[in-house]
């Protein structure tokens, strides 16, 4: 495997694997991939200030994931997120699951649509000052 490739630092959160994440495999469960992205992806939203009581929020529009090879226990992966496009209401990203302590070792790689929401539940363009604030968080 290769380290995370493309432009742009990405938005990185750390999360230690569970004992309790793995399967009857002794490996962390296919599912569990998942798991670690939204918490990453909750993350994100909150450095987008995208959280309630915010009048804004996100939905996941679409997720699809590649998995490249098993997490053992013990582990800490490395969810990165890579900004591909800022639309009109969403964001498109490239995720990474990695191995926190070793570049090199990539376990899944994804992509997720987030799109941004009013409390009605109707999508919700960005302002100019949240375009702004998204490409600051991916700057590194």
């Amino acid at each position: 495997m290769t380290q995370v490739e493309g432009s742009g630092a990405g938005a990185t959160f750390d999360i230690a694997v569970r004992w309790g994440d793995l399967d009857a495999m002794n490996h962390v469960n296919n599912t569990v991939y998942f798991r670690y992205i939204e918490e990453a992806r909750v993350q994100l939203m909150m450095q987008l200030g995208m959280v309630p009581p915010s009048p804004r929020t996100g939905v996941l529009a679409h997720a699809s994931l590649d998995f490249l090879r098993s997490i053992l226990y013990p582990a800490t992966v490395r969810i990165v997120h890579k900004l591909l496009k800022v639309g009109g209401s969403s964001i498109d990203l490239e995720v990474f699951v990695c191995d926190a302590n070793q570049a090199d070792v990539i376990y899944a790689r994804g992509r997720c649509v987030l799109v941004s929401i009013n409390p009605q539940g109707g999508s919700q363009p960005w302002t100019d000052d949240e375009r702004k604030q998204i490409h600051s968080v991916f700057q590194g």
